[in-house]
């Protein structure tokens, strides 16, 4: 019995997708609920299984399509996996690089490898499933610079330039136009995937749509620190997770919030939403981009809980198993620069949230503290938020309680 492959009903708000990877190939045996492709959506990238065991005879919807709910992408004959030894009959086969091993590639991991002139199957995959990622990439890339191949110039090419005039002598022999690669300076055209689309989109219309200003302040670390080399080693036996910063700011910024709830809110039309809960976004990186996945009702959870959320929105932002769940909602965001070596900078707003934080690289530099001039690990602090319903005073004192609180960390377990 032939069984239509389907992608499913798609998420709210998202109205086209497209089909990025498929990890088998027509004439293929296929088990139930095993993955066979990857859809991706403007937020999130999502799974097709097999609903039937069998065999993949046919592909519909090579990768690279666009396509939107209840298309068929593929067909498979329903049967028992054990009891099919006679070859199958593949119809409108589509072929897969020889070089991926059998392993399903991401466009922009398919272009890397090109680019390099890399075989897949070398390189060590740390993706869900076994799949291969950007960052494996550079990390073999690291690894093994020698190995890398270098453009080979063909017989055709030095003839080409042996039969060029001879260019006039001039002092300097580093001539723009005498040199050979000049003949292949086209960019190369890459097309964005839904998400960082997604992202540009959403970040242009933040800027639009909202009148965005930042306030700055810097806060002493010092006791965060302190708190982190004392307990850190026994809050992992006892959690099983290590104790980073993150949960300090989380900590900070929910009470905070509760001290200036317009920092919360959001606006709809002319009304302004007030929430009276807690979801705090915390910006990932990916290979296909930035999202920003919630932690919910931040002032019921522990440091533990806040810190092993992370940890799983990070294995899986790694994997790229977000889903539209992990990111929907949040009524404030934090953003850490510092992770990448900045020192300041002005996050923008993620809509429809009102503010978000953004932090930066600890830096130990001298402060005057009292009559005293100190080393102290220093970070700085950015709070964009949309002037239209949050006053600068606001705003101000709201980054004000954050900066304390850290300062003063005992006043976030007695919740003071």
């Amino acid at each position: 019995m032939t069984i239509e492959l389907k992608l499913s009903t798609l998420p709210e708000s998202v109205t086209e997708a497209s089909l990025i990877s498929w990890y088998k190939k027509p004439g293929e045996r296929v088990k139930q609920d095993e993955k066979l492709a990857d859809i991706e959506t403007d937020k999130v990238i999502l799974d097709i299984h097999a609903p039937v065991s069998g065999v993949l005879t046919k592909i519909i919807t090579p990768e690279g399509t666009s396509l939107q709910a209840e298309t068929v992408i593929g067909l498979i004959e329903e049967g028992d996996i054990a009891a099919m030894d006679t070859p199958h009959t593949v119809q409108n086969p589509v072929s897969l690089p020889a070089s991926a091993k059998n392993r399903a590639l991401s466009p922009s991991v398919r272009n890397m490898l090109n680019q390099f002139d890399l075989d897949a199957s070398v390189i060590t995959a740390s993706g869900k499933g076994g799949r291969l990622l950007k960052a494996d990439i550079v990390n073999y890339l690291d690894k093994n610079a020698a190995a890398v191949k270098q453009p080979v110039q063909t017989p055709q090419t030095q003839t080409q330039i042996s039969e060029q005039e001879p260019e006039p002598e001039f002092e300097s022999k580093q001539s723009f136009n005498s040199s050979p690669t000049m003949s292949n300076r086209e960019p190369r055209r890459v097309p964005m995937s839904r998400i960082r689309a997604s992202i540009a989109r959403r970040l242009l219309e933040a800027q639009q749509n909202a009148a965005i200003l930042t306030t700055f302040n810097e806060v002493d670390l010092t006791e965060v620190i302190a708190i982190r080399a004392e307990f850190g080693e026994s809050f992992i036996k006892q959690n099983d997770v290590k104790l980073g910063f993150m949960s300090f700011f989380v900590k900070a910024v929910t009470d905070s919030l509760k001290l200036f709830p317009i920092i919360n809110a959001s606006t709809e039309g002319d009304d302004i939403l007030y929430h009276d809960f807690f979801d705090i976004g915390i910006a990932v990186g990916s290979e296909r981009g930035l999202v920003v996945p919630i932690l919910r009702d931040t002032d019921k959870m522990s440091f533990a809980q806040i810190e092993s959320g992370i940890s799983t929105f990070a294995q899986k932002a790694h994997d790229g198993s977000i889903t539209i769940e992990d990111i929907s909602g949040g009524s404030f965001s934090i953003t850490n620069g510092g992770v990448f070596g900045s020192l300041l900078s002005t996050p923008i707003l993620n809509p429809p949230q009102s503010a978000i934080l953004g932090l930066h690289k600890i830096q130990r530099r001298p402060i005057a503290i009292g009559d005293e001039i100190l080393i102290r690990p220093m970070m700085n602090l950015a709070l964009s938020y949309d002037h239209r319903i949050i006053d600068g005073s606001d705003a101000v004192q709201f980054l004000v309680s954050v900066k304390n609180k850290l300062e003063k960390p005992a006043s976030l377990l007695l919740e003071i």
